[in-house]
């Protein structure tokens, strides 16, 4: 199941049906579950922890230590959950001490030369399209999508069951259940077509609607919005998931389009 070229540190712990293919290396302290398929040309570094049934495909560099100045040589880790899908020359970095890991979880899809910085928290059932760059510090919750070539600054939340459009600057948070588009990134409407292929059903859909009119189609600023929501919407799941989300924004959530804020972003 091992390639005679392949290189494996003595101290590393592999499962026993790991299979790796030729020139790859792995180096201390690393650990690899069950059924993990690792291509030919991988750089497993120290502080990499990857799970079971995982598969890696050629030139991907995982637990690399992180790009960040700050950084000064502290024991950090790489966590990668089960059935995981790293493609082609992905690199994800090690943590720092702000959080001590990186981790990408279970059932994800990361597409070729995407890069996930350190510190990174990626969720369950997650997809990085083609080329996606994401900065240190950033939050991505379960089931969201980013679409080809986004770019995400460091310390972003993306929230659940969110897609952002290809091509996309990610520097606000995104939050749930919505699509994101346009230049600067912008409020697109709900993700109804993703969130009916999850099995939300359609008075969810429409409950999520309204929550997101009051919040931007209302002239409402956002403080005002989610007062009202708090007080006067039903209680649900996908209720609390956007009122906490937003009280707990750090950068601030995008913005509905308009042509204000694409004039403020070209003068930016």
């Amino acid at each position: 199941m091992i390639h005679p070229h392949t290189y494996i540190h003595p101290n590393a712990k592999l499962a026993t049906n790991v299979k790796i293919d030729p020139f790859t290396v792995i180096h201390p302290n690393v650990e690899i579950g069950e059924g993990t398929w690792i291509g030919s040309n991988v750089t497993i570094m120290e502080g990499a922890r990857i799970g079971n049934n995982c598969r890696i495909f050629p030139g991907a560099v995982i637990a690399a230590s992180p790009q960040d100045l700050k950084f000064e040589g502290e024991a950090t880790t790489v966590e990668i959950g089960n059935n995981t899908t790293i493609r082609e020359f992905v690199t994800i970095h090690r943590g720092t001490k702000d959080r001590w890991k990186t981790i990408v979880g279970n059932n994800c899809l990361i597409m070729a030369y995407s890069h996930i910085a350190h510190d990174c928290i990626i969720g369950n059932h997650c997809i990085m399209s083609n080329n996606t760059q994401m900065a240190g510090h950033v939050i991505m919750d379960d089931y969201a999508i980013l679409a080809g070539m986004c770019a995400v600054h460091q310390f972003v939340k993306i929230g659940k069951y969110s897609f952002i459009a290809g091509g996309s600057l990610v520097s606000k948070d995104v939050p749930p259940y919505i699509k994101a588009g346009r230049t600067p990134l912008s409020y697109a409407g709900v993700n109804s077509v993703g969130l009916k292929r999850k099995g939300f059903s359609i008075e969810q859909i429409n409950h999520v609607l309204e929550i997101y009119r009051f919040i931007y189609n209302k002239g409402l600023n956002t403080t005002q919005a989610i007062r009202y929501i708090d007080e006067e919407f039903p209680a649900s799941d996908e209720k609390d998931e956007i009122v906490t989300f937003i009280h707990q924004s750090g950068r601030g959530i995008i913005k509905r389009f308009s042509k204000n804020s694409l004039d403020e972003d070209l003068t930016d």
